[in-house]
């Protein structure tokens, strides 16, 4: 016998309602194990019932008894949750193989015809102690890898939240940053990223361009929005900080930003593998100010194929600078600018999100 069964004196229970058996089957087991006898199935039933905690690690099981018989018991033995894993061996006097396939069809392991050998009851004892004791300890290991592997997965969703953190606290600075040499357009970022959600949510609720949105993560995409103005931090101070309406000159140059834009986060890129959020916040700055006919800068794009986040962030934009003061205006009112947005479906905006628009636009009237 392994010494992993001989290290923990094991429990056999003994069930047969012939004493002569109880007797030999305890001589031949007794030095190796802790020998529960019992007269009956009934009886097996009130200790089990009792023991709880320390249940047998095997039952040799009389199939042949009054009351109720082998098969009945180990029937309920394998309904019961506390007892169904236990090892069952018949034993069975009978010439009947039919009761030895129907009690092995239930859930025991073996059968030992009677009267029995003491060294061969012995030895399949041990041989279905020792595979119960490695499926135990496989399971144990099962159980120690699955707890590893959700300790493990715990760890890279803290490790990821992090990462997400960080990031979304750099994006955020770096759009500060940009802003704080603006303050005519101040808050223009936060309140771009609220409107952008709801259009995006709204997107999703409807069915709309699920081909483009399936491999979007929202929150990553809407992280990358901050970064669609970044160019701007390359604009000249006369130009971003001038109180009045730009020259036809001057506003060539600020049209510049969205493809400088693309430049710094290309940079940014080089340093980085993280770069999924980078490719978003690509085409939100060099996209946003294309036009649905084809008007838009800086390269002309028009229809769809004009980038989504590009069309969505549009409005977004659009609308931000509308309700805002401006030097050269004063700020529409919401439902002034809704009526203006609207306007612009089929020309400046994709019509398919304009009707989106429409079924979302009294949310765009609340701040951040």
């Amino acid at each position: 016998m392994s010494d992993s069964i001989k290290a923990c004196k094991t429990s056999v229970m003994v069930v047969d309602d012939n004493i002569t058996n109880l007797k030999y089957a305890k001589a031949a087991l007794s030095e190796m194990y802790d020998v529960f006898t019992v007269p009956s199935s009934a009886k097996m039933f009130s200790i089990i019932d009792t023991l709880r905690d320390g249940l047998p690690s095997l039952i040799l099981l009389d199939i042949n008894m009054p009351e109720m018989d082998g098969i009945e018991a180990v029937k309920i033995l394998k309904n019961r949750v506390e007892t169904r894993d236990i090892p069952v061996i018949f034993l069975t006097s009978r010439n009947d193989p039919d009761s030895e396939v129907e009690g092995l069809a239930l859930g025991a392991v073996d059968y030992i015809a009677k009267p029995f050998q003491p060294h061969l009851l012995r030895k399949r004892v041990e041989i279905h102690l020792t595979m119960e004791f490695q499926r135990q300890t496989l399971e144990r290991q099962k159980l120690d890898l699955q707890n590893f592997n959700e300790n493990l997965k715990r760890m890279v969703e803290e490790k990821t939240g992090r990462v997400l953190e960080l990031q979304g606290a750099i994006l955020s600075t770096l759009a500060d940053l940009v802003e704080s040499r603006d303050d005519i357009t101040g808050g223009h970022v936060q309140r771009t990223k609220r409107q952008l959600g709801i259009l995006v949510a709204a997107l999703q609720d409807f069915g709309l361009y699920r081909e483009d949105t399936a491999s979007w993560d929202i929150d990553l995409l809407l992280q990358s929005s901050q970064l669609h103005d970044v160019g701007k931090i390359s604009i000249r101070d006369s130009i971003l900080l001038k109180p009045g309406k730009l020259t036809p000159e001057e506003f060539e140059e600020m049209k510049r930003h969205s493809a400088l834009g693309v430049k710094i986060i290309e940079k940014i890129g080089t340093s980085t593998s993280e770069r999924a959020f980078l490719e978003h916040s690509k085409i939100f700055a060099r996209s946003h100010h294309e036009k649905w006919d084809g008007t838009g800068y800086p390269d002309g794009l028009r229809g769809e194929g004009i980038p989504l986040q590009g069309r969505l962030m549009a409005i977004a934009d659009v609308y931000d600078a509308l309700v805002s003061d401006r030097p050269y205006k004063k700020a529409f009112s919401h439902d002034e600018a809704s009526h203006i947005i609207i306007d612009g479906s089929g020309t400046h905006f994709d019509p398919v999100l304009i009707d989106v628009f429409k079924e979302v636009e009294n949310q765009f009237r609340f701040g951040p």
